[in-house]
C-alpha cells in the first residue's frame, strides 16, 4: 500500500521498491554567473553546456542548459531530462536533442548528471536530481523559467528518478546538501518512460534479467541484494512517497518491455490515482525497453507538459518549429 499524506515523510520499509535502466557523466564547471552565450545547436535553440548546480560526494555535478535563441519575454516553464543507463552508466549529452523540439515550444531545457551507482550508492542519485531542481529555481531569473512551472522527464533508470522526484517532494531525508538551500525541490509534471518501481517484486512479474541477482543494476543501487536488504530497497521505490499533493504524472510503459517490466508503471499508475493523483499510462503496443515507440508517444509528451506547465491560462501559440519530441 502507498503511503498516507500523513505518513508520507517517515514511510516505513514497506515491501517495495524499484527498478529501471539507463544514465550519466560530468566536465568542466560553467559559472551560473557568467550566463555566457550559448552555442547555436540548432536553428532557434541555444546550448550553454556543463554548468555546475552543485556537487556530489565533493565533486561538481553539471548540467546543460537549453534555450530559445529567442526570448518569448516572460518566464517559461522547464523540462529537466534525467537519463537512463541502469544508474550505472549513461551521460546528459542523450537529453539535448530529447529536449530540444520542447525548446522551440517556448520552455526551457536541462539535461542533468547524477552520481552513478559506481560511484555512490542510494540515495546519492536522488539526493543530486533534487540539487538540480533547487539550482534551477534559485537561477531562474537569470535562464528565464517560471520557478513555479517546472517538469521531469526521463527513460528507464531516469524514468525511476523522474518518478521518485514527483513523489518524494519536500522528503527531507532523500534531499540531501548537494546545493541551492532553501529552495523547493518539488516538480509541477512528471514524465516516466518505462522506470522501475517497485524492485522486489521485478523478477515476479517477469523479465529476462535476474533482478534479485547481487550483482542486479537494483542491488547495485542500493549497495546490496535487493531480497536481503527490503527496507533500503523500499526507500528508494517512488511508490513508497505516493500522497495526494503529487504532481501529474504521464506513464510510458511498452507492453514487450523485457527489462523493466510493464507491471511496474501499472503499480505506480494505480497508487497515484489511489491517492487522487491525475495519472495516466500509456502502453504502446509491441514496444520494448525504449524500442518501437511510434510517434504518437512524441504527441502525447508534448501535450501533457502543455497542459500542466502551460495551463490553460496560456496561449499556446509559441510557433511550433517542429511537430514531436523523438523518442528515439
Amino acid at each position: 500500500m502507498p503511503c498516507s499524506s500523513g505518513a508520507r515523510r517517515a514511510c516505513p520499509a514497506s515491501r517495495l521498491v524499484l527498478t529501471s535502466f539507463l544514465l550519466v557523466m560530468h566536465s568542466p564547471q560553467a559559472s551560473s554567473q557568467d550566463r555566457r552565450p550559448g552555442a547555436s545547436v540548432s536553428p532557434g535553440v541555444e546550448l550553454i553546456r556543463d554548468v555546475e548546480y552543485g556537487t556530489g560526494g565533493e565533486r561538481p555535478l553539471l548540467l546543460h542548459v537549453i534555450l530559445p535563441s529567442e526570448s518569448p519575454g516572460r518566464p517559461m516553464p522547464a523540462v529537466v531530462w534525467i537519463h537512463g543507463g541502469a544508474w550505472r552508466g549513461g551521460s546528459r549529452d542523450g537529453g539535448i536533442r530529447r529536449l530540444m523540439p520542447l525548446v522551440r515550444r517556448g520552455y526551457v531545457g536541462a539535461s542533468i548528471e547524477y552520481r552513478l551507482s559506481g560511484e555512490a550508492t542510494f540515495p546519492a542519485q536522488i539526493e543530486d536530481c533534487k540539487a538540480a531542481i533547487r539550482f534551477l529555481r534559485s537561477h531562474a531569473a537569470e535562464y528565464g523559467i517560471d520557478a513555479r512551472r517546472i517538469g521531469v522527464w526521463g527513460d528507464s533508470a531516469g524514468g525511476h528518478l523522474a518518478a521518485l522526484l514527483g513523489t518524494s517532494g519536500g522528503v527531507e531525508d532523500l534531499a540531501g546538501r548537494g546545493g541551492s538551500p532553501g529552495e523547493s525541490d518539488r516538480v509541477q509534471a512528471v514524465c516516466d518512460f518505462f522506470g522501475p518501481t517497485d524492485l522486489l517484486l521485478m523478477n515476479e512479474q517477469g523479465s529476462r534479467m535476474d533482478h534479485d541477482a547481487a550483482d542486479s543494476p537494483e542491488s547495485l543501487l542500493i549497495g546490496g541484494p535487493i531480497q536481503a536488504l527490503p527496507g533500503l530497497a523500499a526507500r528508494a521505490n517512488p511508490i513508497t512517497y505516493v500522497s495526494p499533493d503529487d504532481p501529474p504524472f504521464l506513464l510510458v510503459h511498452g507492453d514487450r518491455d523485457e527489462l523493466v517490466p510493464l507491471g511496474q508503471s501499472e503499480l505506480l499508475r494505480d497508487a497515484l490515482r489511489a491517492a487522487g493523483v491525475p495519472a495516466t499510462l500509456h502502453v504502446v503496443e509491441g514496444g520494448g525497453h525504449g524500442q518501437g515507440f511510434p510517434p504518437e508517444v512524441d504527441r502525447l509528451v508534448v501535450e501533457f507538459f502543455d497542459r500542466t506547465l502551460r495551463g490553460e491560462g496560456e496561449s499556446a501559440a509559441v510557433e511550433e518549429r517542429e511537430a514531436a519530441v523523438p523518442c528515439n
